[in-house]
């Protein structure tokens, strides 16, 4: 079942300035700060040291609605006009398969879906339209 569509907005280095500003401007509660430097280590792919500090996820609540916000990875394309993408969060890992394949069909996936630290079910994709999705799997 989907549980929520959310407002997921891309920096560029600037995460942390981000997440305070939106934190004040909205009166919001922050729900938590994760950055790359938070990731397990991995051997085959070192972290390199600019990154550390930069925004992997945030999350705020505003209201009703969860804000995210993501820094790009450091050699990452950052282009004005695609700072916001929308975040799908489901709690059902077949049922977010079957909304990516939906979302692939005619569009471009920029990350398969798949078992990270963080969900059970997370991938990346633009949808023939140009609309840039993220699909994550919250299970509780």
């Amino acid at each position: 079942m989907i549980k929520a569509l959310a407002p997921y907005i891309v920096t560029n280095g600037n995460g942390q300035e981000a997440v305070e500003f939106y934190k004040n401007a909205f009166n919001a509660e922050l729900i938590g700060v994760q950055t790359f430097g938070d990731m397990p280590p991995n051997p085959e792919y070192p972290l390199p040291e600019e990154a550390k500090d930069r925004v992997m996820h945030g999350a705020l609540q505003v209201g009703d609605t969860r804000l995210m916000i993501s820094d790009t990875f450091p050699g990452q394309p950052y282009e004005l006009g695609s700072q916001v993408t929308i975040a799908m969060i489901l709690n059902d890992v077949e049922k977010s398969k079957e909304v990516f394949s939906k979302l692939s069909d005619g569009g471009n996936v920029t990350m398969e879906l798949q078992e990270t630290f963080w969900s059970p079910s997370y991938g990346q994709v633009t949808d023939k339209f140009g609309v840039s999705w993220q699909i994550t799997t919250e299970v509780e």
